[in-house]
């Protein structure tokens, strides 16, 4: 079975003993690997940018303080060509720089969501309408926020189970 994604990031190797177990979980192991391709490598991104995408899933690794994560979508980041200062403001948000209004909504709602979920409300659903976000672009960031913080956790447990295997 080919390394996916977390795999990758977790140091997995397919012949370890976590990754042979991972892979006998098959429709987990690619439900996974799915999941990160229909939200990061989607064939059509629609309403939300890849750079949108990456940008949600690295200030989330930055919250998270995932090393791996935060190298992965840094990398994509830049392939996108999003400049180091756009790459510090995220970083640093909200007190790093100018994002556009968009994205500064994208990421407050990320914040929110990422370190205090229960406060969440129907009025910071309709601050991300405000700023041009449709219910299916909503729908889709709610997505890449769910999924990310599953991984980070996934990374951080396997890596566990790798150090005591």
């Amino acid at each position: 079975m080919p390394t996916d994604i977390i795999n990758q990031l977790a140091g997995i190797g397919p012949d370890s003993p976590v990754g042979q177990l991972r892979a006998s979980r098959e429709v987990a192991f690619d439900a996974a690997q799915g999941s990160f391709n229909e939200l990061f490598e989607p064939a059509d991104p629609k309403g939300v940018s890849r750079e949108e995408r990456d940008a949600t899933a690295y200030r989330i690794a930055i919250l998270e303080r995932s090393q791996p994560v935060i190298e992965l979508h840094r990398s994509r980041l830049r392939a996108l060509g999003v400049t180091d200062a756009d790459l510090v403001a995220i970083e640093q948000f909200p007190d790093g720089g100018a994002l556009s209004p968009r994205l500064a909504a994208i990421l407050t709602h990320t914040d929110l969501l990422t370190t205090n979920p229960r406060n969440a409300t129907k009025a910071d659903l309709e601050k991300l309408q405000e700023a041009g976000l449709t219910t299916p672009d909503i729908i889709t960031i709610s997505e890449l926020i769910a999924f990310s913080s599953f991984q980070i956790r996934l990374l951080a447990a396997l890596r566990a189970l790798s150090e005591e295997a």
